[in-house]
């Protein structure tokens, strides 16, 4: 049986949650393998709507689910929001939900220092979420953060918030801010142990049991391929590899386990917070763009920019995460315009180029190229096959599949989970 691996082909936002929710029906075990609570997926599921975060969207469909070592996670808002969805009807407890151990925590201090930091840069901001998350995956790397396993050793809890705070009350100190409270950090951390800890296990070995067993793996990304680390549009991405790889390395599993790549792309493009963004539209083309996707973070609030689809960075990103297809959503979005236009190519300086340049300079510099083609006027909402589809849509999505080199997979067409046109059913590619 095939697993398969589910990532952002544009700069998130492009429906992963209810392709998850639509796949996760068809798995036995969830995860998630990178980013933490500034992730957003919204899932509709029988008329009720799920927001989740921190979670893997198979709690709500009560398949095993996995918060990989590659997460950051606020305990916190974790509780907060097991609460949230417990509330809805949803069960979770410690046989549905788990934590790898060696999971890095987001602290109150991180997010402080997000706010800080972003609020000092004035119009130059890159547009963080202000959760704390940068500031995690930074310790994280400069190993000296605190994971999920130290919770149940409060011996040595102490002595690491102690190593942590040599970093940050010094750097607290330069930017002119109180030394962060160790003891009290120490007493939150002791009294929320014992609500995290049931659910933390050994996620490597509960993989590794899943994988020999045969069972079915859907990894479940979060944000974007273009707001990777290393491949995205730097500086203005996460603190955290979104790519198809991280899928092996944020759960402990090796490359084998990866499967089917299946990105996610909208019919257009969006993009929330600071950054390039070739095919912006700045006009009431990009404006209904926006208020008939309802273009609104899930996390944030914050609207969307809206514009039109760019074949050149999901062939990018397509390359990159060696997707096998693409899920296009909110084709419906595009019911009833007349003329469409899709980014072919970019002009730069006088020339011509098929890919999007990783020096910021450039980047903003860029200058789409587009192909313009013909709408349709019909309805797409709930179409079940091709036949159901206007013909001009469905050379709009051939068009498509032509440009990114990549064959479309799924189709959806609406919020609602039945609103999914499966073209290759990933888990038996």
């Amino acid at each position: 049986m095939a697993n398969v691996t589910v990532v952002g082909a544009q700069w998130g936002d492009e429906g992963k949650g209810k392709i998850v929710d639509w796949l996760s029906s068809r798995a036995d075990v969830v995860v998630r393998f990178q980013g933490g609570h500034n992730a957003g997926h919204t899932l509709v599921v029988e008329g009720v709507t799920y927001k989740l975060s921190s979670l893997p969207s198979g709690v709500v469909g009560g398949k095993l689910s996995v918060i990989g070592n590659g997460v950051v996670l606020d305990p916190w808002a974790f509780l907060d929001e097991v609460k949230r969805i417990t509330d809805q009807g949803v069960t979770i407890n410690p046989d549905v939900l788990k934590i790898a151990e060696n999971t890095t925590l987001i602290l109150p201090l991180h997010q402080e220092l997000d706010a800080i930091r972003e609020e000092a840069k004035g119009s130059d901001v890159i547009g963080t979420t202000r959760r704390g998350i940068g500031p995690a995956y930074e310790d994280k790397v400069a190993r000296r953060s605190l994971r999920v396993g130290d919770l149940a050793d409060p011996e040595n809890l102490m002595g690491r918030i102690n190593n942590l705070l040599v970093h940050h009350n010094a750097l607290r100190k330069g930017l002119g801010i109180e030394p962060f409270d160790g003891d009290k950090l120490h007493a939150d951390l002791l009294a929320v142990a014992p609500k995290i800890l049931p659910y933390v296990d050994v996620v490597w070995k509960v993989l590794d049991q899943a994988k020999r067993s045969g069972k079915r793996m859907l990894f479940e990304g979060a944000q974007g391929a273009l707001l990777d680390n290393d491949h995205g549009t730097f500086p203005f991405v996460t603190s955290s590899n979104t790519l198809a790889g991280q899928a092996s390395v944020g759960s402990g599993l090796g490359p084998d386990a990866v499967g089917f790549v299946l990105g996610i792309a909208k019919a257009y493009t969006t993009r929330v917070g600071a950054g390039p963004f070739p095919t912006e539209l700045f006009d009431e083309v990009g404006q209904g763009l926006g208020e008939r996707g309802h273009e609104f973070g899930t996390v944030t609030g914050r609207s969307r920019r809206c514009g039109w689809f760019d074949a050149v960075l999901v062939r990018q990103t397509a390359k990159l995460n060696g997707m096998h297809g693409i899920a296009l959503t909110k084709l419906d979005v595009l019911d009833g315009m007349d003329e469409l236009k899709v980014c072919v190519g970019y002009k730069l300086d006088g020339e011509t180029l098929d890919y999007l340049p990783s020096q910021p300079a450039l980047q903003a510099r860029v200058e789409p190229v587009y192909e313009t083609m013909e709408g349709w006027s019909d309805s797409t909402v709930g179409a079940k096959g091709w036949s159901d589809l206007p013909a001009t849509a469905v050379k709009y999505i051939r068009r498509i599949e032509e440009l990114i080199e990549a064959p479309v997979a799924m189709l959806s067409t609406s919020p609602h989970r039945q609103d999914t046109l499966l073209v290759r059913d990933p888990f038996e590619d």
